[in-house]
């Protein structure tokens, strides 16, 4: 799903709001999840999951194009645990065949 297509499935739910308060409305909690990732906090939306940061150590790595060995320097990357209810949706009557 798109931002687009959130702020309109929000619209098409909420007709006594504006699309643009809708958008600026997920531009803000987008935002906020952002900023508090940003300063190592952790985000934890109950029954759907939680966003927090994980460091990844340096390693050596290889261009594949060249096959050249490569330092690749340590960074930090989003990390996002389903919540148990999350997955329990996600698994309740579904057969995996079917995805």
């Amino acid at each position: 799903m798109l931002r687009s297509e959130l702020v309109q499935k929000l619209t098409d739910e909420n007709p006594h709001l504006r699309p643009q308060d809708l958008e600026k409305v997920v531009d803000v909690i987008l935002d906020e999840i952002t900023e508090a990732l940003e300063s190592g906090a952790r985000v934890e939306l109950r029954g759907f999951g939680a966003f927090s940061v994980r460091k990844r150590d340096s390693r050596t790595g290889r261009n594949p194009r060249t096959g050249e060995t490569v330092q690749v320097e340590e960074k930090y990357v989003p990390f996002f645990k389903a919540g148990k209810e999350l997955r329990a949706r996600l698994n309740d009557g579904v057969d995996p065949e079917d995805r």
